[in-house]
């Protein structure tokens, strides 16, 4: 498992070096998205309507972050659990999306559609959502204000840690981290 550094502009070649397990730090411009978001982004595509921002390339986190406190940029901006997006996933990366950030499990038809988009899933530190936010240097509602918390927001990020799952490869740090910790249980048995 490597290190990298991942700045913008983003790209499909940049992210071809990544590979399960490798801790990647983001900066540049990422957008954020929950469930209601992902509706009405939806809708706007299959309504052939432009996006607030261009898909092609793009990180979506997976955060709905609460309201800043006074002096400060954004408030907690921790991890939503990814799998509530993936009815409408498969769709955003066949429309060139890079890169989703959330925590846990994505259903057997997504896994499937980020190795054929050749885009990458990571995760971010759930429950630290403090200190992600520490990461997040400007926060702007650009779609949905109506939404509150689950508005799309582009934040500028700087070294914004996440660890690949899917990467281009189809490689699953989920399944080669069961298939290490059974070989090693397997060889403390002999």
């Amino acid at each position: 498992m490597e290190e990298h550094r991942l700045t913008e502009p983003f790209s499909k070649e940049k992210i071809c070096r990544y590979k399960a397990g490798d801790t990647v730090y983001i900066t540049g411009m990422i957008y954020t998205a929950r469930d209601a978001a992902h509706k009405k982004l939806a809708e706007l595509m299959f309504a052939g309507e432009k996006l607030p921002f261009d898909i092609e390339n793009a990180i979506i986190y997976y955060t709905g972050p609460t309201p800043a406190k006074h002096g400060k940029v954004i408030g907690s901006a921790g991890p939503t659990t990814s799998y509530r997006m993936d009815v409408y996933t498969p769709q955003f990366l066949e429309k060139g999306l890079l890169m989703t950030i959330g925590k846990g499990y994505r259903n057997e038809e997504v896994k499937k559609a980020f190795y054929k988009a050749r885009a990458v899933y990571a995760v971010t530190i759930g429950g630290a959502a403090a200190l992600i936010s520490q990461k997040i240097k400007a926060a702007e509602i650009i779609a949905f204000d109506e939404l509150g918390t689950e508005a799309v927001r582009k934040l500028y990020v700087e070294d914004f840690p996440v660890t690949v799952v899917y990467d281009t490869y189809g490689g699953d740090l989920y399944v080669n981290s069961k298939i290490a910790y059974l070989e090693s249980m397997k060889n403390q048995i002999k």
